[in-house]
C-alpha cells in the first residue's frame, strides 16, 4: 500500500542571530561653560560633580562548537538544523563532537532504521537476521530464490559493513540509490536494503524475525552515539532518527464481508469471533480499519441457512460483535446488498455503527449523507474515504429522502477527491463494481480505477470482488482491483 501506511518526518528548528548595539554617542558635544547662559539664581548653590558616563562593554566573541559525521554515518544528517553556537566541521578529525555508531555499547542518541524489501508482487513475506547476516558473511545461501546478491546504496553497505563487516564476494550490490528500485523490478527476484525514508509504495516491506519497522523487537535499527570532548555537554546536538511511529498511520483496505449463509452458521456454532481466529489480531493491530460490510443488521433476521437459496441477506444484531473484535474504525455501505431488507434495516445498521463511534461513507441515510467522505486525523496525517457502486440501479438506492448505497456519479467522485486532496487529505476511493472470477479484469473494468487516481487518489481499491483481482501502480497511486472476500463464503 501507499505508504498506507504513510510516514515521514520532517523536523525545522529555527535560530536567529541578533546583533546589539550600545547608545550612539552625540554627534556633537555641548560647550563647556553651557550654565554661563543659563539664567542668573538669588540662591547660592554648590556646583555639582560631573555626570560618570559607562561606555557599553565590548561584546566578546562566541566560541562556536563544531560537530562532524563519521565518515560511515548518513550524509543526510548533516541536513539537521545545528542549535545557535554549533557550526559543522570540515573533517571529523576537526570537530569536537561527532556522530559515530555506537557499535561498541555506547548509550543511543538516535536510530538509523533500514528495511529489507523487495518488488511489491514477491511472494515471500521475510527472513530471520541470522539468516540475513549469515548471507551477507557468506556463511549460508540465500533465503531468497535464486540467491541474487543484496542491492543497497553506498551509505547502507558503509553503515552495514560497521555493524557486521565486510560483505562477503558476490553477496551484495551496490547501486546509486535512486536506481535502487527500477533495478530490483527489472531483475526480480531481487532484495534490497534501503533507508525508512525511501520506502515507495512499489516496494513490499519484508519482515525480519516476524517483525516489521514499527514493531517494539525490530532488529534492523543501527544505533547513533556521540562521542568527542564535546559529547557529555547538556546542549550537545544529536542526530535525529529516520522513523518516527508517532508520525506512522497504518490503514488496512479489506474486501467483502456478508455475515450471512455458511459464514454465519459458522459463527453460530463456533462462535461469533470464529472467522477472525487467524487474522483477528493483525486487523486489530492497525490504526484505520476498512470493513465493507455488504449487509444489514436486522433483529428480525432469521436463523443462518448455509444453503439459502436466494440473494436476500441479512445479519443478526449480535454478529456485530465480530467487527467489535477485529477493531472497525470505517465502514463502507456501497455494497449491493444494502437494501435487501429495506430502509428500517437501514437505517438500524446506521444507528448500529454510530452507537460504536464508527465512520462510514458510500452509503447512508441520503444521497448526501452517502457521498460524505469519512475523514480521519491520526498521528498528523489526514486520510480520507470515498466510495460508491458502479453498478448503480436496484443495487444503489440511495436518493435525496430515501437510505442506501449511493450509484457512482463520475463528476461528483472526481470533485469529492480532488477537493480531498485540497484540504491536505490522502483520499482513498474504494468502489462496488461488478463482480469478475477473473485474476485480471478487462480494460474497460480499469477504467474507473485510472479516473479516481488522476483526479488525485493514493489508493483505488475494488471491495466487490468474491475473487481477487490483479494489481497496479498508476501515476504513484495503488490499484488493486479486486481484494476477494473477508468474511464471506462465496
Amino acid at each position: 500500500m501507499r505508504r498506507v501506511i504513510l510516514w515521514f518526518i520532517l523536523a525545522l528548528w529555527a535560530t536567529g542571530c541578533t546583533t546589539s548595539e550600545g547608545p550612539a554617542l552625540p554627534a556633537t558635544l555641548p560647550p563647556p561653560f553651557a550654565t554661563a547662559y543659563a539664567h542668573a539664581s538669588a540662591t547660592p548653590f554648590l556646583p555639582q560633580p560631573p555626570t560618570h558616563v559607562q561606555l557599553p562593554s565590548p561584546t566578546p566573541t562566541a566560541v562556536t562548537r563544531t560537530v562532524a559525521l563519521a565518515d560511515d554515518v548518513p550524509t543526510r544528517l548533516r541536513a539537521t538544523q545545528l542549535p545557535r553556537g554549533w557550526a559543522w566541521a570540515e573533517s571529523p578529525q576537526a570537530a569536537g563532537l561527532r556522530w559515530v555508531w555506537a557499535t561498541h555499547n555506547q548509550p543511543a542518541a538516535a536510530q538509523w532504521t533500514l528495511v529489507l524489501v523487495a518488488p511489491f508482487p514477491t511472494l515471500e513475506e521475510g527472513v530471520t537476521l541470522d539468516a540475513l547476516r549469515a548471507f551477507w558473511q557468506g556463511e549460508g545461501s540465500a533465503p531468497w530464490p535464486n540467491q541474487p546478491p543484496l542491492l543497497m546504496s553506498p551509505e547502507t553497505e558503509r553503515a552495514l559493513r560497521a555493524f557486521w563487516g565486510p560483505p562477503a564476494s558476490g553477496r551484495v550490490r551496490v547501486l546509486p540509490a535512486q536506481t535502487l528500485l527500477e533495478t530490483a523490478w527489472t531483475s526480480r527476484p531481487a532484495w534490497a536494503i534501503i533507508p525508512w525514508q525511501e520506502l515507495e509504495p512499489r516496494w513490499k516491506v519484508l519482515r525480519v524475525n516476524n517483525t516489521l519497522p514499527w514493531d517494539d523487537a525490530y532488529p534492523l535499527r543501527l544505533p547513533l552515539s556521540l562521542e568527542g570532548p564535546l559529547a557529555a555537554l547538556p546542549d550537545a546536538p544529536r542526530p535525529a532518527s529516520n522513523f518516527d511511529p508517532g508520525r506512522l498511520t497504518r490503514v488496512a483496505l479489506t474486501g467483502v464481508t456478508a455475515l450471512v449463509r455458511a459464514t454465519a452458521y459458522l459463527m453460530e456454532v463456533k462462535g461469533i469471533t470464529y472467522p477472525a481466529e487467524d487474522i483477528g489480531p493483525f486487523l486489530a493491530s492497525m490504526d484505520i480499519l476498512h470493513i465493507n460490510n455488504e449487509v444489514p443488521f436486522d433483529p428480525t433476521c432469521p436463523p443462518p441457512n448455509p444453503v439459502q437459496p436466494d440473494l436476500k441477506f441479512c445479519s443478526a444484531p449480535k454478529y456485530i460483535g465480530l467487527l467489535e473484535a477485529v477493531g472497525t474504525d470505517v465502514v463502507e455501505l456501497a455494497g449491493d446488498h444494502m437494501n435487501d431488507r429495506g430502509p428500517d434495516a437501514v437505517y438500524y445498521t446506521l444507528d448500529m455503527y454510530r452507537e460504536r463511534g464508527w465512520a462510514y461513507y458510500g452509503g447512508g441515510e441520503n444521497w448526501d449523507d452517502g457521498w460524505r467522505p469519512a475523514k480521519f486525523e491520526h498521528n498528523g496525517n489526514r486520510i480520507a474515504f470515498v466510495g460508491c457502486n458502479v453498478k448503480g440501479g436496484g443495487y444503489a438506492r440511495a436518493a435525496p429522502n430515501y437510505p442506501g448505497a449511493v450509484a457512482c456519479d463520475w463528476d461528483l467522485l472526481t470533485q469529492r477527491v480532488r477537493t480531498l486532496r485540497d484540504e491536505g487529505y490522502l483520499p482513498i476511493v474504494t468502489y462496488q463494481h461488478h463482480e469478475l472470477y477473473v485474476f485480471d479484469p478487462p480494460e474497460s473494468f480499469k477504467k474507473a480505477f485510472r479516473l479516481a487516481a488522476d483526479a488525485g487518489a493514493v489508493i483505488v481499491s475494488g471491495s466487490q470482488a468474491h475473487h481477487p483481482h490483479s494489481i497496479a501502480f498508476y501515476h504513484g497511486a495503488l490499484l488493486t482491483y479486486g481484494l476477494g472476500n473477508l468474511f464471506f463464503d462465496q
